[in-house]
């Protein structure tokens, strides 16, 4: 049995906005949450959930309850495996009344962080020079006990504790606390000041470190694991999401000291990405309570190229908010320092939309006072554009025009790429709706210029394919999407094209997927090709004859799964 006061707690930690968002799509209303209720139909939201009694009713049914009802209800369980699972979604350890009963997922793991968090705090408060280097940076003793900051000393003190407790040092390898080499161990953050980092629900699930020496890398990481995702996690946000429910904003930046100074300003739903740009992979986070989304960062090249590539995408999903970008080599977590609160209030009040910020980076590529780049601006910029839907474009044609100095005429709008490429099932052309292709491949096959978005999208996650994909295409094979190839193939990752296929939610790629893919893409254009040849008039009997015997023997070879090289026309 699981023990009564452990239910308790566990119905006082689950945060009933995050468990029921991994069922139903939450919009904020008010202080509280709506949905079209999931137990009757309904069009008009009467499904209500309240963050802060952290229960839910229906005014449309009368249903109603607490988060553990809800799991029981919709899922159809009974309460223990409805408990159990809103325990494992909150990375919550339940306890039982007996040993027999089903161990709780991580939970020595999470102990082992928990031990480190108090022995790396331990370390710090007996560092003089470090605790001084924290102060003079402008933390409060408060600050680095809300955000438990400690330091690793030297591997020799790390490994001694874990032979004190008796830990098993393989598995503190797998967990990135202790790393190996030549059959010795050694600690990962030797000499390094320790940021814990915490899942949302609140559990740590690994480090960040910085030195303050002469290492390689100034900071480092947990590694990758089951427990630590760092495409997934926000620094931070276990701390900022109860005021970023409140307060509608969530304000995203780069670094670790960036959080904790704007916490202690009193901006208290600042978090920041773990080293790595802003991906699709954080939208979960994101689009809880639906706040408004605040990018502040630094003004170098880097930062600029993280803004942009971010902003392209939080525009594209139409997200409210904007960017701040920090000059003169300055960041939040200086301007805190130097109590420039009511600056840092100013800026985080008026930043510049998404849409704005893609539009004005564009032309800062391009020489404007040469015709042909101007050309090539407007070209990119209009990329983006047509992203967008109609009335956007309308809105943004005059900045362009502005930015370009070119006539508005110059700027057409058209139907969102967003339309083009994905039509409904009633608008697809007669044989590229999605319907299943074969057994054993990806399952769909796909309209054509998604088919060719999934090739360079295989390719923009692992870039390697590159070398197996010109083996047996090149460039001319695009007939819808050759230009993003051929950014790709110039290494120009910034390209509007190319960051509009890598956010898309609709491309779908699996591990085994790409030379199926690759192989539908030479299908189709072998198909189109013999289509093409047929019509043809200016060959002979015998020219027409040969080719489309040549296409056919290539058809049948692709259609049996085999892989082969396209050929254009002209080499035939």
């Amino acid at each position: 049995m699981i023990k009564a006061s452990s239910i308790e707690a566990l119905k006082q930690q689950a945060d009933i906005i995050d468990i029921l968002g991994n069922y139903i799509e939450l919009k904020r209303a008010g202080s509280n949450f709506s949905a079209c209720c999931p137990f009757h139909q309904e069009k008009t939201p009467s499904f209500i959930i309240s963050p802060s009694k952290n229960l839910y009713h229906c005014y449309g049914c009368g249903v109603g309850g607490d988060v553990i009802k809800f799991v029981m209800e919709y899922e159809k369980i009974p309460f223990i495996e409805a408990v159990e699972k809103i325990a494992e979604l909150s990375h919550f350890t339940l306890e039982y009344e007996t040993s027999h009963q089903k161990p709780k997922q991580h939970t020595e793991e999470y102990e082992i962080f928990e031990r480190f968090i108090h022995f790396f705090g331990d370390t710090l408060a007996k560092e003089p020079g470090i605790l001084a280097y924290l102060q003079r940076r402008g933390i409060s003793a408060q600050s680095m006990r809300d955000f438990s900051l400690g330091y690793c000393g030297n591997s020799f003190e790390v490994v001694k504790f874990c032979d004190q407790l008796r830990l098993e040092k393989k598995n503190l390898v797998g967990l990135g606390i202790l790393g190996q080499s030549d059959g010795r161990y050694y600690a990962r953050f030797a000499e390094r000041i320790i940021f814990p980092i915490h899942s949302p629900a609140g559990n740590p699930v690994g480090f960040g470190g910085r030195t303050l020496r002469d290492h390689a890398a100034k900071y480092i990481n947990s590694p990758q694991s089951q427990l630590f995702n760092k495409s997934k996690l926000l620094y931070g946000y276990h701390i900022a999401k109860e005021f970023i429910y409140r307060e509608r904003t969530i304000i995203i930046t780069e670094g670790y000291l960036d959080v904790i100074m704007l916490h202690q300003a009193g901006f208290r739903t600042a978090v920041a990405t773990l080293g790595t740009a802003l991906t699709q992979e954080h939208l979960p986070l994101l689009n809880k309570g639906e706040p408004k989304i605040l990018l502040g960062y630094d003004g170098d090249s880097a930062g600029i190229r993280a803004a942009y590539r971010a902003s392209f995408m939080l525009a594209n999903l139409k997200k409210e908010g904007g960017v701040v970008i920090f000059q003169n080599g300055m960041d939040p977590a200086d301007m805190v320092q130097k109590n420039q609160i009511s600056d840092l209030k100013e800026l985080f009040s008026h930043p510049m939309p998404f849409i704005e910020f893609v539009l004005r980076q564009i032309p800062l590529q391009f020489d404007l006072t040469n015709p042909l780049q101007k050309e090539q601006a407007l070209k990119q910029q209009l990329d983006f554009l047509h992203t967008l839907s109609p009335l956007l474009q309308e809105e943004y044609k005059a900045l362009i025009s502005n930015l370009l100095q070119i006539s508005p005429s110059l700027i057409p709008t058209k139907p969102t790429k967003h339309q083009e490429n994905f039509p409904s099932s009633r608008s697809s052309k007669p044989g590229y709706s999605p319907t299943l292709y074969g057994n054993g491949g990806l399952g769909f096959l796909h309209q054509e210029s998604q088919l060719e978005e999934l090739i360079i999208r295989y390719i923009l996650e692992t870039p390697s394919l590159l070398d197996l994909a010109l083996q047996y295409i090149d460039a001319e094979i695009f007939q819808h999407q050759k230009q993003a190839f051929c950014a790709l193939l110039a290494k120009n990752l910034d390209h509007p094209s190319l960051i509009g296929i890598r956010i898309n939610p609709k491309l779908i790629t699996t591990p085994h997927g790409f030379r199926n893919e690759l192989r539908l893409l030479i299908l189709r254009y072998n198909t189109s090709l013999l289509n093409s040849i047929q019509k043809e008039r200016a060959l002979s009997f015998e020219q027409k004859s040969f080719r489309i015997r040549k296409i056919k023997n290539h058809i049948l070879k692709l259609k049996q799964g085999e892989l082969i090289a396209y050929e254009s026309f002209g080499t035939f």
